[in-house]
């Protein structure tokens, strides 16, 4: 499987940053995709043709029933990832570097440079690298904690392949780029798609034990949840939910804070905003459809105030809908993992009317679910704000 580029968005991309009117911005989007991205990604896609080669052991290695944690953004997927993530006999999943660096060759490179370092520069780069993820990274703490070597969202895998949601952060044209919609993609794309992420997975699986199961988070796989059926047909789904007018605002908030920073006027914004607004209806609704319509899929759907109450108690759940054994080290581990989720609380509240949205509006569009999972007489109050 060759490195997947996905040309069509670049060229859109290159398109809209010509017509982006701030001088500033468009100078700086028109440097990023006509220098960074073609060498980054050419330097990845000569990597990623050097592994077969340089591993053969890669030829003998399979993704097999991956297990999925898709749901609405702040409802709880991180969280959940994270407490799975524990179960290191079991799971293997990518950090953020090397979601950045999908080639096996890359990985082993880096790996390598690290442990050079701590033996010889006695932690020299560490250090300096700690610092810059400070930088990066600290102001995100109290909503969403990243690292460079903390399990993050496998979307990222397509960032140089131009096929990441998280463009939106950075670019955010959202109407005429569209990285949500993979389920209404051309069949061929759609499918090249797929097996480029199933070639990632499996280098990410020599890497980490090709024994394991692959476990991957990610808010927005919520909305291809049928043609991740379509493409691996034994995969496994935990669904998070939670009340979203909580959940909604909460997204909403931490995006526009993104691009506040890049100078984007309020109008383009607001506009923004409320096709994401939009778009939450279908994240909700069709993971939970599909789960419906292919009662062979196993899938855990967990309410994310028991998450919160009693996270050993979700995950029990969550391994017992997607029958997989508990061992006795995960089991012990569970009781302590599960009290340090209890006692993080966040103290973030969100309103729905600082983006133009009334709750009877998300209410009537969610009615089936308000009333499923008792929201309708919940009192809307903020329990935490895992994502």
């Amino acid at each position: 499987m060759a490195f997947y580029f996905d040309f069509d968005n670049w060229r859109t991309m290159l398109r809209l940053a010509w017509r982006e009117e701030s001088p500033r911005a468009r100078r700086r989007y028109l440097l990023v995709l006509c220098l960074a991205v073609p060498v980054v990604a050419s330097f990845h896609a000569l990597c990623f043709a050097l592994d077969p080669l340089l591993f053969p052991s890669l030829r003998r290695t399979h993704m097999r029933a991956p297990v999925f944690v898709v749901g609405h953004a702040r409802s709880g997927t991180t969280l959940i990832h994270r407490l799975l993530s524990r179960d290191a006999g079991r799971f293997s999943s990518f950090m953020l570097y090397e979601l950045y660096f999908p080639s096996l060759l890359q990985k082993k490179l880096i790996r390598a440079a690290a442990r050079f370092d701590a033996a010889v520069l006695g932690g020299f780069v560490a250090r300096r690298v700690a610092a810059w993820e400070e930088k990066r990274y600290g102001a995100m703490r109290g909503t969403h904690t990243m690292g460079l070597t903390l399990h993050e969202e496998d979307d990222i895998i397509y960032y140089w392949s131009m096929a990441s949601g998280f463009w939106i952060t950075k670019m955010p044209w959202m109407g005429d780029l569209d990285f949500y919609s993979v389920n209404d993609w051309p069949e061929k794309k759609r499918r090249r798609l797929h097996a480029f992420y199933r070639a990632c997975v499996e280098r990410q699986l020599v890497l980490n034990g090709p024994d394991k199961t692959h476990l991957s988070k990610n808010p927005i796989f919520a909305g291809r949840v049928a043609s991740l059926i379509e493409s691996f047909p034994d995969a496994r789904f935990v669904v998070p939910v939670r009340d979203p007018r909580e959940t909604i605002p909460s997204l909403l908030k931490l995006v526009r804070m993104g691009w506040k920073a890049l100078g984007w006027d309020d109008e383009k914004q607001r506009r923004c905003l409320r096709i994401l607004a939009d778009q939450s209806v279908h994240t909700y609704m069709h993971p939970l459809e599909m789960l419906e319509a292919h009662p062979e899929t196993k899938g855990s759907v967990v309410d994310y105030r028991d998450l919160t109450s009693d996270p050993a108690g979700a995950v029990r759940g969550i391994y017992a809908d997607l029958e997989l054994p508990l061992t006795p080290a995960f089991e012990a581990e569970l009781e302590t993992l599960g009290k340090r989720a209890r006692e993080h609380r966040a103290t973030h509240t969100y309103s729905l009317e600082e983006f133009g949205l009334e709750a009877g509006e998300i209410e009537s569009s969610l009615a089936g679910l308000f009333e499923r999972f008792g929201w309708a007489n919940a009192e809307g109050e903020t329990s935490g704000d895992h994502g």
